[in-house]
């Protein structure tokens, strides 16, 4: 890992890295656009996915991942699936329509979830059934009618886990031209209102591209870890938490900021001994040799590393850190105390491991219900509030802006009755 002093941080360091501008993307877009499922088969063998003549899972194919996926590994999906869904129903519990009436105007918005939406779910280095309990059960809570995934060379375990979440259909696709076929529609694949799920760079750049003909939830790069921690830290809980960040990805990045030189000394330490046993060693050690040792002076230092940065997943692990929470502005998810593994939160204790990397948690929070609704609001107004109460300032806007049938539109109903 490469250590650096508070001091010594340079604007660099808290820069976008940019993953997306892959040309070869739009030449994807474009030729699953025009040539539907003949050119997602395409693209799918031509990146290794295989020769796929059907692109969905029928009923019994599913069934038949669900039977064949091990009672244990069910039973910890059915626990996961509890965890998320109550805390999704939770936070839906928060949104509320909304309707206030004054002076004969009512005004008010309505919840309405959104009609189908597209969970994008890795299938690459790792199965991930997770990513689909995290993309699925939040749609389904908030009341979206259909739910499709795409997820390349998906296994049982992946199927299982889209079918204990409530998917309604499942497509045995990935890469850029899943997120094509899903945006635009094929003679298969509907096309959807929203794409959401963690992805390559690939992905990422096909979302970014897409976005205006569908949404998004937003554009993630590579997995990061903040841990800001003193010498009350458990260093081997820090040291596998930040290889269990950099195992995902040769570009993922995991940063330790620390008030204490012993504890960045432990933990390098730990790092090392852990990397000697690790079956993923090949991709964490590469990815955390360019990783940050940080030494401040003192928490707050470490509060403003953190909130420049926005990382994806922030632990902090101090003295007291409790009592800080409030402090920190910018953070995908938070997990406070030497026991709020960052782990916990990629599987099971029920927040949403789908988080804003890369900066992105500057202006976006983690993926929620609140991705899978839209805020609509109404209006009524009386005779009486039009002419007394609107109809003078509309019209006096209209002039100022010059835009006179506005200004028609308002004198109209000041001066007539219908």
């Amino acid at each position: 890992m490469k250590f650096l002093k508070y001091s010594d941080i340079s604007e660099d360091f808290y820069k976008y890295r940019d993953f997306t501008g892959l040309e070869t993307v739009f030449e994807i877009l474009d030729y699953v656009k025009i040539h539907g499922d003949e050119a997602v088969r395409k693209y799918s063998k031509q990146f290794g996915d295989g020769d796929i003549q059907k692109l969905e899972l029928t009923e019994e194919e599913i069934q038949e991942a669900v039977e064949n996926t091990p009672g244990d590994i069910k039973e910890n999906i059915e626990k996961a699936v509890k965890n998320i869904k109550g805390f999704a129903r939770a936070q839906f519990e928060s949104i509320k329509n909304v309707e206030i009436k004054q002076e004969g105007v009512t005004l008010g918005h309505k919840i309405i979830p959104l009609d189908r939406i597209g969970a994008y779910v890795p299938g690459g280095n790792y199965p991930l059934p997770s990513s689909a309990l995290m993309s699925v059960i939040p749609a389904k809570v908030a009341g979206v009618r259909e739910v499709i995934v795409c997820s390349p060379k998906i296994r049982p375990v992946t199927i299982t886990a889209c079918k204990m979440a409530g998917a309604d259909r499942i497509f045995k696709i990935g890469g850029a031209q899943s997120i094509a076929a899903m945006a635009y529609g094929t003679e298969s694949v509907p096309a959807v209102n929203k794409i959401v799920g963690p992805g390559n760079k690939y992905v990422t750049a096909a979302k970014k591209a897409v976005y205006g003909t569908c949404g998004i939830d937003f554009l993630a790069g590579p997995s990061e870890v903040m841990i800001i921690a003193d010498d009350t830290a458990n260093p081997e809980f820090i040291a596998a938490d930040m290889l269990a960040q950099v195992e995902h990805d040769l570009d993922a990045r995991a940063y330790l900021v620390t008030t204490s030189e012993k504890l960045a000394v432990k933990v390098t330490e730990k790092v090392d001994e852990f990397l000697k046993e690790l079956k993923t060693a090949d991709i964490a050690a590469k990815a955390i040799s360019e990783s940050y040792v940080i030494l401040v002076d003192n928490i707050d230092q470490a509060i403003d590393v953190s909130d420049k940065k926005a990382p994806e997943h922030l632990e902090i692990c101090y003295e007291k850190a409790a009592g800080d929470i409030d402090r920190y502005k910018n953070y995908g998810s938070m997990f406070i105390g030497n026991y709020s593994a960052e782990v916990f939160g990629d599987y099971c204790s029920g927040t949403n491991h789908v988080l804003p990397t890369n900066g992105v948690a500057k202006y976006s929070g983690g993926l929620s219900v609140f991705d899978f609704v839209k805020v609509q609001t109404y209006q009524e107004i009386s005779e009486t509030a039009a002419k007394q109460n609107l109809c003078q300032t509309a019209s006096g806007f209209a002039e100022t802006e010059g835009l006179f049938a506005h200004k028609l539109s308002a004198d109209l109903r000041a001066k007539n009755r219908f």
